[in-house]
């Protein structure tokens, strides 16, 4: 049996081929993209600020998205380039001056396309309030058969020299945690934190990159049939990585039973609870209380792992309901079932971190809060299983989920 361009009639033993096939951008085209970025970078560090009033130092330009993460789909390529300024020297700077940087950002692109200093062609998006986020740009030339998708966004530079060999001073997220209630605004600093990001999804096996292609190629299937909303992509990418964490952590495993584990996991929306202590922990008594609160929130919670305050699961539960209503009609599609007409399997995996085993690790102590007291022996709350603990019992749960 042959398999095509369409997921939903692809066998679940050819799953890998299909990614290969049709998921995985070819060399060429990395290497355009890459020239891309390299010309944007080059402009932003060098030219862009020559003319400014006031003298603009950039401290660096960092490659996000998912060109910068390594999971970039065939012929969808986009990069956030997060420009870093040493005049931007604390989080309510960055919010208050962004804009201002980034006309400056779009009135000297837009000179240097008059003045074609580029061999490539920019499609500058129009600003849609008066203080944006970002400068959305796409990026053309003859050489890209499609073009390249940019978001520039300038950001207080509080990592500064961070190496991925230590984890980030506790102080960094203690200030942006106390901004972040003093504004009233949560994850809004995420860009400032795009090095932790793109570094936790990186670092991880081929595969598993190659299986946050398979789920976002799939949430992009959704998106086209169902429109908006839907649950940020993000949040599926997360949910991926955390299912491979949890449920398997091999450099070789079945894609099929990975692709499934997160859609089981998305149909468990209502009972998600997922965060990583790899840059931030409870061992900080300001940060402790903090996640606490945030964990205690109603599902679905997915801590983005380098901003404790984004929670980028969002807060609509009817997106999560759609997108719960589309992964059930695909378990029962050929991509989970063997060549035998047997179901795939699936990981063990909860819905909900249980964050007792987190905080066995730390010293000893207890927290006391102005509203409740936690003891780590004794958590508050405690997750619970998504899948049954005894393999007999898995084919039973499944008739249920179904």
């Amino acid at each position: 049996m042959m398999w095509g361009h369409d997921l939903k009639d692809t066998p679940a033993k050819y799953l890998d081929k299909f990614i290969e096939n049709n998921l995985l951008p070819d060399t060429h085209f990395r290497r355009q993209v890459r020239q891309a970025v390299d010309i944007i970078s080059s402009f932003l560090k060098e030219r862009c600020f020559r003319g400014a009033l006031h003298p603009v130092r950039v401290t660096k330009v960092v490659k996000g998205g998912s060109s910068g993460k390594g999971t970039t789909l065939r012929s969808r390529s986009d990069a956030d380039l997060v420009v870093f300024l040493s005049n931007l020297t604390s989080f309510q700077e960055q919010l208050d001056n962004r804009g201002t940087f980034i006309l400056e950002i779009k009135k000297q692109l837009e000179a240097c396309q008059e003045e074609e200093i580029f061999d490539v062609q920019f499609e500058v998006r129009s600003l849609q309030w008066s203080k944006p986020r970002a400068l959305s740009f796409v990026l053309r030339s003859p050489q890209l058969r499609e073009g390249v998708e940019f978001d520039v966004l300038p950001a207080f530079d509080v990592l500064r020299q961070w190496t991925n060999i230590y984890r980030p001073d506790p102080q960094v997220y203690v200030s942006l945690i106390q901004e972040c209630l003093n504004l009233k605004t949560e994850g809004e600093f995420s860009t400032c934190f795009t090095e932790l990001q793109r570094d936790f999804l990186k670092q991880r096996p081929a595969k598993v990159k190659s299986l946050i292609r398979l789920v976002k190629h799939w949430y992009q299937l959704c998106k086209e049939k169902l429109g908006k909303p839907l649950p940020p992509q993000y949040a599926l990418e997360l949910l991926t990585v955390y299912a491979w964490e949890r449920g398997n952590k091999q450099t070789d495993f079945s894609t099929a039973q990975g692709f499934q584990t997160v859609l089981l996991l998305v149909l468990k929306y209502q009972k998600l609870c997922v965060y990583w202590t790899k840059y931030y922990n409870f061992e900080n008594a300001i940060i402790a209380k903090y996640l606490m609160r945030q964990l205690e929130k109603p599902r679905p919670v997915i801590l983005d792992p380098a901003d404790p305050t984004g929670n980028v699961a969002g807060g609509d539960l009817y997106s999560w309901q759609r997108l719960a209503a589309e992964a059930r009609a695909w378990l029962s599609y050929p991509c989970f079932i063997r060549g035998d007409g047997s179901p795939v399997g699936f990981w063990n995996v909860q819905p909900e971190e249980n964050y007792y085993y987190t905080w066995a690790t730390c010293e000893p102590r207890t927290y006391q809060y102005h509203d409740y007291e936690c003891h780590p022996a004794a958590p508050k709350h405690v997750g619970t299983s998504l899948a049954p603990s005894a393999p007999q019992e898995a084919d039973n749960w499944m008739c249920a989920i179904l």
